[in-house]
């Protein structure tokens, strides 16, 4: 991709790409159009030729020079990606601002709920599998900026759940920890219906809030319609940044449960 951004960077380079996405074109007809001499333009289009954009081809005595457009998709992907993590970014502080304001006493977010639904292209068991065992739900069940200290998940009524978080980048934890949170599972009905509550705790281990989640599947002819039902008690003044991220953390994580359960049924299916 560096490659790729190098040669895109300068403006004759480009001027290159844009008169190549119309058609393939001869190395003197493009020095013509681009206002440059022969030479320099042959340069410029080696240079692309290296980095995957173009490919050339020499017919009779022209060499004639067409655009390659799988890079430039894949540059394309990764803006797009970008954008989106910065709208998400972007929408959080105000989030935040706002929900600092409101949480002026105990219970401020009581009752407040949120739904989600995601298509999963796998069966109700496949998915159920990555709900509830640990080495599945350590690959999808943080943040992107997270990851998993320690991760207890005993799928049973009763049973315990801890999540602890250190940030994505700290390799050898020797940060402090980014978080943690401590619950119970409270119904479980294999392949189709997981609820527990889930309790993140303040930086002085004091309770944040609760939260309650649902889950629940449907076999679908595609796969399993999961939906989530998320609903908070318990909130507390200092829980308003927990509360701020609640729609675009949980949300970037069902997300990454998506393409997890992708990733499993496409290998197990070859």
């Amino acid at each position: 991709m560096e490659a790729l951004l190098a040669a895109l960077a300068d403006p004759a380079r480009w001027r290159l790409v844009t008169l190549l996405a119309e058609r393939p074109r001869p190395v003197g007809v493009l020095a013509q159009l681009a206002e440059a001499r022969q030479p320099q333009t042959t340069k410029h289009l080696q240079t692309l030729e290296r980095a995957g954009v173009v490919t050339s081809e020499r017919l009779g005595q022209r060499r004639v020079y067409a655009l390659q457009p799988a890079l430039l998709r894949e540059l394309a992907t990764t803006l797009h990606r970008l954008a989106d993590s910065a709208d998400r970014v972007e929408t959080y502080a105000p989030r935040v601002h706002a929900e600092r304001l409101a949480a002026q006493e105990p219970g401020w977010a009581d009752g407040r709920s949120l739904s989600f639904l995601r298509s999963l292209t796998a069966s109700p068991e496949l998915v159920w599998r990555h709900l509830t065992e640990v080495s599945l739900l350590a690959h999808w069940w943080a943040p992107d900026d997270l990851r998993f200290s320690e991760l207890v998940f005993e799928a049973r009524p009763g049973g315990r759940i801890v999540q602890e978080y250190r940030d994505a980048e700290d390799a050898d934890g020797s940060d402090q920890v980014a978080g943690r949170a401590e619950g119970v599972v409270e119904e479980v009905r294999a392949g189709e219906r997981l609820s527990y509550r889930l309790s993140p705790l303040l930086p002085g281990g004091d309770l944040a809030f609760t939260a309650h989640v649902d889950f629940g599947l449907c076999a679908t002819e595609t796969g399993t319609d999961l939906t989530v039902q998320y609903r908070i008690t318990d909130s507390t003044v200092g829980s308003a940044d927990f509360i701020a991220g609640i729609e675009i953390g949980f949300g970037q994580c069902l997300d990454k449960l998506a393409a997890d359960v992708h990733d499993t049924n496409t290998r197990s299916s070859k």
